[in-house]
């Protein structure tokens, strides 16, 4: 998952507004603002650790003299140690933290939904924002590159692995 620091307010903002509209949570309309904010604080903690991870993760590979192709390997190992989630726990991560952040709020007056209707409608916002299809398409692609784009069998089997990574991921 590619988080945009940009687009950071923007769910923050459709996330907030979307639990209220739905009556997932009640907010005393002088303090949806701060409500906002606090969802805003969750994504631009993760952004930063994120950021963090990365730049330590640069910095060991190279002190270390490590093969660049590492990076990843050794950022994920970052990850694990703060217990963080990257890749396909960042939206796990943030979608907890989230939740929490609403049932501590001071300006969340009530929470009706579940946890994980909740979890599911914050899921909606972040994969809408997110270059999560890109990254799904780059995947497949990458695990069926020995095929010819536009060929049936391409085409048969592009559905066939999106469908098993978006199971694998529990996107279903």
């Amino acid at each position: 998952m590619r988080l945009y620091r940009g687009k950071i307010p923007v769910i923050s903002d459709e996330v907030t507004q979307l639990l209220i509209n739905d009556g997932c949570i009640e907010v005393d309309p002088a303090n949806v603002a701060e409500v906002s904010l606090d969802v805003k604080s969750v994504l631009d903690e993760y952004a930063r650790v994120d950021y963090e991870i990365l730049e330590k993760a640069k910095d060991i590979v190279s002190t270390r003299r490590m093969d660049y192709g590492q990076l990843t390997r050794v950022r994920e190992g970052l990850a694990r140690e703060r217990h963080f989630g990257i890749n396909d726990e960042a939206y796990e991560w943030i979608i907890r933290q989230m939740i929490e952040v609403l049932m501590y709020s001071k300006n969340v007056e009530e929470i009706y939904a579940e946890d994980s209707e909740l979890r599911r409608r914050i899921r909606d916002v972040l994969r809408k924002h997110t270059n999560l299809d890109d990254e799904l398409d780059r995947q497949v692609k990458a695990r069926i590159k020995n095929l010819q784009e536009g060929t049936t069998d391409f085409e048969i089997e592009y559905q066939r692995v999106l469908g098993d990574l978006r199971q694998q991921k529990r996107l279903t």
